[in-house]
């Protein structure tokens, strides 16, 4: 059997496994009695709630991947790469046609299998526990707008990608790091000002005691805003957010109507005060250039293995030339399975960061906001707004939390 089939079929099947385990241990983890600290915040039935909601999200997460593992396995052992790449090389066009056809399929096949997890997922989950406000029409839009973006915006990358590495041989993998990087920096400008507003309405945050509050706090801190503006998130959700975006002159604050609706002025100044503490403690930049050498070891790592004959070989697809040269849009797909253990080791790192970076934000925000109760009032009716879980298990925190777990903020920031 192909060295490289057995290689990937075992990460996949590993990477089911233990994430299967990471979630019963977090399941097994859950506390039943109200932690100390909600006590008078979480009432008996509210707690339960949560646990209840932690057990179901989980049960359909589980059940999810269960269902697309052997799907997925199927699909790679029976050549359906090669069913898919063969019908990409019928249109008779050059590589980059070929790849972005090749690569467009399957893209749109995973969305189509995607949807009825995601209805389940919004219309009886989020349903089922008050959160779900999206329309059917709304659902659909959202769905169509994801697709046409990725399409659009994914496929230029793609493009260029191929192009590269189809022209600029050994350095291939250093001008497609560039180029995405470029990209990247592009679209923190661009994102906020065309992308987001496709999905949600931003209005400024109209005259009044928030709005000057939080202009002062901002001013004291000498941080200057664009604006500063409220979210549509009722839309879809009753969740609470908040979240900093944009560089430089673009560079503003985004509070969740919800998030407005549920929280006192103090409260909110302290949400700001964080997010400003992450722009003034440098977190952004430090998680940026994480992003950017993370991609660049990606690139060269995938340079090594593009010309490999054996990874074609393991997905049933044809190595030989298309036009005149390898088929690299499909070689840089099935590279993503071995880049697993690498993507999942880098991701662990970058959380282990990001955790330390809230704990560093949350300090910066007491101190600067002088509201140190209100700050942490504000964090419990977040946690209870989204019915966060409060005890999650270490390892699962270890793996994927990129915020440390709510009793442990505010334990660290009474200790400050």
């Amino acid at each position: 059997m192909n060295f490289y089939l057995l290689i990937i079929v075992g990460l996949i099947l590993f990477e089911y496994l233990f994430n299967v385990l990471v979630e019963i241990l977090n399941l097994r983890h859950a506390k039943t009695e109200i932690p100390g600290e909600f006590k008078g915040v979480y009432d008996a039935e509210k707690y339960a709630q949560s646990q209840q909601y932690l057990k179901d999200n989980t049960r359909f997460d589980l059940f999810t991947s269960t269902l697309m593992i052997p799907i997925t396995v199927a699909f790679i052992l029976l050549g359906g790469f090669g069913v898919v790449d063969e019908f990409a090389r019928s249109s008779g066009r050059g590589m980059i046609w070929t790849g972005l056809i090749f690569a467009g399929i399957l893209i749109i096949a995973s969305q189509i299998i995607q949807v009825p997890f995601s209805i389940y997922s919004t219309f009886v989950l989020e349903e089922r526990y008050g959160f779900n406000k999206t329309k059917p029409l709304t659902f659909i839009a959202d769905q169509l707008k994801s697709l046409v973006l990725t399409l659009v915006l994914g496929g230029v990358i793609f493009a260029g990608i191929l192009w590269f590495f189809s022209r600029a041989g050994s350095w291939a993998w250093l001008y497609s790091w560039l180029a995405v990087t470029l990209v990247q920096f592009i679209l923190i400008y661009v994102a906020p000002v065309f992308i987001m507003p496709l999905f949600n309405k931003f209005t400024p945050l109209e005259d009044g005691e928030l709005k000057e509050a939080i202009s002062s706090y901002a001013d004291k801190q000498g941080f200057t805003l664009k604006g500063i503006f409220k979210m549509d998130g009722s839309k879809r959700s009753t969740k609470t957010n908040a979240y900093f975006t944009g560089f430089g002159r673009w560079r503003r604050i985004v509070l969740f109507d919800t998030l407005i609706e549920k929280h006192s002025i103090e409260e909110l100044v302290g949400v700001l005060a964080h997010e400003v503490g992450h722009y003034k403690l440098k977190h952004i930049q430090k998680h940026i250039m994480s992003s950017v050498l993370s991609s660049g070891l990606m690139f060269f790592i995938l340079s090594l293995f593009i010309t490999q004959p054996g990874l074609y070989q393991a997905f049933s697809v044809d190595s030989a030339d298309v036009g005149g040269y390898p088929p690299i849009y499909a070689g840089m797909l099935f590279f993503g399975f071995l880049y697993t253990p690498i993507s999942m080791i880098l991701s662990i790192y970058e959380n282990r960061a990001s955790r330390r970076h809230e704990y560093q934000a949350d300090a910066y925000a007491v101190n600067t906001s002088g509201h140190k109760q209100s700050f942490i009032q504000g964090l419990k009716r977040l946690s209870v707004d989204n019915l966060s879980n409060l005890t999650p298990h270490p390892l699962k925190v270890f793996l994927e939390y990129s915020h440390p777990p709510i009793l442990a903020r505010i334990q660290a920031i009474r200790k400050a």
